[in-house]
């Protein structure tokens, strides 16, 4: 599961390495929640990337309300393609999530829960694989476009803590993501865990916990 990212690289990076020519307007995130809005890139119809703001946790479009996007905030890499809520998404709505790193909670001998910031080792911006939606409110007639991220098996570095990490894609695969016409068999062998050998990972505070709390204490490493 991937319940919590960060975003903290500054616009003009992240222009620059999605192929953005667009003027971007992004605050600084520390500990970006389901429900929120957060930074998403997707191919347009000319095949120029373009990065929007999304709600995190998707809604289909055949939802009675946004209620189902609190259940939808990750999608399981070995059911995407053929799961009814992700099912479309995955064959026409792919898209990017931009992230400097994720938390993930280890449990712990007293029952509590230990949160913990995995990022590249290297402190470099990477994309997570996600499916996006548009869905139109039936009351006020509302677009409202939202996100799901793709979680896989956790590789050696996660699985110390958790059993399940969101797929990351290496730069060169970006645009087979998007593409509308790539294989789906090419899309699902990109689906597994990233190379432990390039990531870390260290425990935080609580303060990440409060999805209220956005500032650097979220990140900061913690002895325990």
């Amino acid at each position: 599961m991937c319940g919590r990212f960060a975003l903290m690289t500054p616009k003009e990076e992240i222009a620059a390495r999605f192929d953005l020519s667009q003027q971007l307007e992004l605050a600084v995130r520390y500990n970006i929640a389901p429900s929120q809005l957060a930074a998403v890139i997707r191919q347009k119809p000319d095949t120029r990337n373009e990065l929007i703001m999304m709600r995190w946790g998707l809604v289909p479009h055949w939802a009675k309300d946004m209620k189902i996007g609190y259940k939808m905030i990750n999608a399981r890499a070995e059911t995407v393609a053929d799961k009814p809520s992700f099912r479309s998404a995955f064959k026409q709505r792919r898209c990017l999530i931009p992230s400097d790193g994720f938390f993930e909670w280890q449990h712990a001998a007293n029952k509590t829960k230990q949160p913990y910031f995995i990022k590249m080792k290297n402190g470099d911006l990477f994309a997570y694989a996600g499916l996006w939606e548009s869905w139109q409110d039936p009351e006020s007639g509302k677009t409202v476009e939202s996100f799901t991220i793709i979680t896989t098996g956790a590789n050696t570095i996660v699985t110390k803590i958790h059993d399940r990490m969101p797929v990351i894609l290496r730069p060169e695969q970006y645009g087979h993501w998007l593409s509308p016409t790539t294989e789906q068999s090419f899309l699902k062998n990109l689906l597994g865990p990233f190379d432990p050998f390039k990531m870390t990972a260290y425990p935080v505070s609580g303060m990440c916990n409060n999805a209220q709390n956005d500032a650097p204490g979220c990140i900061k490493k913690v002895d325990i």
